[in-house]
């Protein structure tokens, strides 16, 4: 890879995705919010929908969190409570459970998509596309775990993409040189998951951000119900 197109992908393409996904999903919200939704298709079909969708949001929250939390916490911060090969081996032990959960899910959610003709028929050309780009993902991720195992004992690709990640908010202007050097399988991950935000604010993901997590922390109650 020329140095830049990697300058461009792993420097300018992150921001750009990120400002996309951020001023995209608020215009929507505030113009557009009829189509603010999942566009449940489960009065078409059930079974398949229940045990894909099931498999499918367990692995992806999990793969979220972990994500979230693997990328954006500081080396001196993690390295009080673990070292960064175990840290490593719990990614790789973790993200591996979550991911095939996930991709067993995504996997019965695309058959039932594209093989039930009453739900391909009321899919638009994107809802398709999202689930093939979420399946590509999934794959580069899953196959990063065996490039990770190789030099399991050497967690430099992983203190490097959290450099980058944390880098991306600190403004670092050196941003790409911290993966620069990687296989093109992570870069390959890195830069499908900036397209995949690029382009959330036009598609039905954006029914993420109407999850009702107040819900969660609601005061507990109690139905008392009265003979008569």
């Amino acid at each position: 890879m020329s140095l830049f197109l990697n300058k461009f992908m792993f420097l300018y393409y992150p921001y750009i995705a990120l400002a996309i996904f951020f001023c995209g999903s608020i215009y929507r919200y505030e113009y557009d919010q009829y189509s603010w939704k999942s566009s449940s298709s489960q009065i078409l079909e059930k079974k398949l929908l229940f045990w894909g969708s099931n498999f499918f949001h367990f692995g992806i929250i999990f793969l979220m969190a972990g994500h979230f939390v693997g990328l954006m916490t500081p080396k001196f911060l993690y390295s009080m409570i673990i070292s960064p090969e175990k840290k490593q081996l719990v990614a790789m032990s973790a993200g591996g459970v979550a991911g095939i959960a996930c991709l067993i899910g995504l996997v019965i959610l695309i058959y039932r998509r594209l093989f039930f003709t009453r739900i391909y028929t009321t899919s638009s050309k994107l809802d398709i596309l999202v689930l093939l780009l979420l399946f590509i993902q999934l794959t580069l991720g899953l196959l990063s775990i065996f490039i990770s195992y190789q030099h399991i004992d050497n967690p430099a690709s992983m203190i490097a993409f959290a450099n980058w990640t944390q880098g991306i908010f600190l403004f670092s202007k050196d941003l790409h040189l911290y993966v620069i050097n990687e296989h093109w399988v992570f870069k390959s991950h890195l830069f499908l998951g900036m397209t995949i935000l690029l382009i959330f604010p036009f598609t039905r993901l954006v029914h993420i951000f109407s999850f009702p997590y107040l819900y969660l922390l609601r005061d507990g109650y109690q139905i008392v119900r009265n003979a008569k």
